[in-house]
């Protein structure tokens, strides 16, 4: 059986602060998703960067289609508005009493090209599904979340429910321990992040890491899973977060 996510225990992935990192976090904050051109600026003071380096980013940022500019006001485009939308669900997933079933995804559709196979699995891991073989995704029937329509033309969605030990399958399909190794590492940077720059960092590293969260049933989960600490943990220091770049904008 193949391994869905990829991660060493212990490890955080953080990735260097730039000025369109912050530009984004700003504007996914926002509601609705839009800012002045000087509320941006002020608002990624905290965090060290510049006015000039600010506007260039922004040039750069209407220029590669992430955003819209109306007079001086940017907008996230609608490709932004979904990345919005996973990570919302990332953070606070649509789940549900789970029974026992199991959702499954049989690929159906043949003479698909590399590209068109490499999206599907895309988009198949971001529905939280997982490959037990080469065309057959599936995973417990907890979550509320919507079913593109689309893929219906290339898959077939039955519910099942497996003979096997639910819990040996969730193990198997996932690397559990090493998620959990990784969140525990991200919890503990978190907590000691000295200032807004590396908070903004840690927070991005744990957006990605809840982002490869199966966000299994309790009863498939070890004991002492650490999902909702790091969840509360991003909840409260993004708000922190949030408070200083609104105070920078006063």
């Amino acid at each position: 059986m193949r391994m869905n996510v990829s991660a060493e225990p212990g490890g955080v992935d953080l990735r260097p602060l730039s000025a369109r990192s912050v530009v984004l976090s700003l504007l996914l904050g926002a509601h609705p998703p839009e800012l002045p051109a000087r509320d941006l600026v002020r608002g990624v003071e905290p965090f060290g960067v510049g006015g000039s380096t600010v506007r260039a980013a922004l040039s750069r940022m209407v220029a590669a289609g992430d955003l819209r500019r109306t007079d001086t006001v940017y907008r996230l485009s609608d490709r932004l508005l979904e990345r919005r939308r996973r990570q919302d669900d990332a953070v606070s997933p649509d789940t549900r009493a789970w029974e026992g079933d199991w959702e499954m995804a049989v690929i159906t559709a043949t003479g698909r090209g590399p590209a068109e196979r490499a999206d599907l699995r895309t988009r198949l891991t971001a529905l939280r599904l997982a490959e037990l073989r080469e065309g057959v995704w599936l995973r417990p029937a907890n979550l509320g979340r919507p079913w593109p329509g689309d893929l219906d033309q290339v898959l077939e969605r039955l519910t099942t429910r497996p003979a096997s030990p639910a819990s040996e399958l969730a193990a198997s399909l996932w690397p559990l321990d090493a998620w959990a190794g990784t969140a525990r590492a991200l919890l503990a940077h978190v907590e000691r992040s000295p200032g807004p720059a590396d908070l903004f960092t840690a927070l991005a590293a744990v957006v990605r890491h809840l982002l490869a969260d199966p966000v299994l049933p309790p009863a498939l989960l070890p004991a002492d899973w650490p999902g909702p600490a790091l969840r509360t943990a991003y909840e409260h220091h993004r708000r922190t977060l949030a408070g200083i770049a609104l105070g920078a904008r006063a």
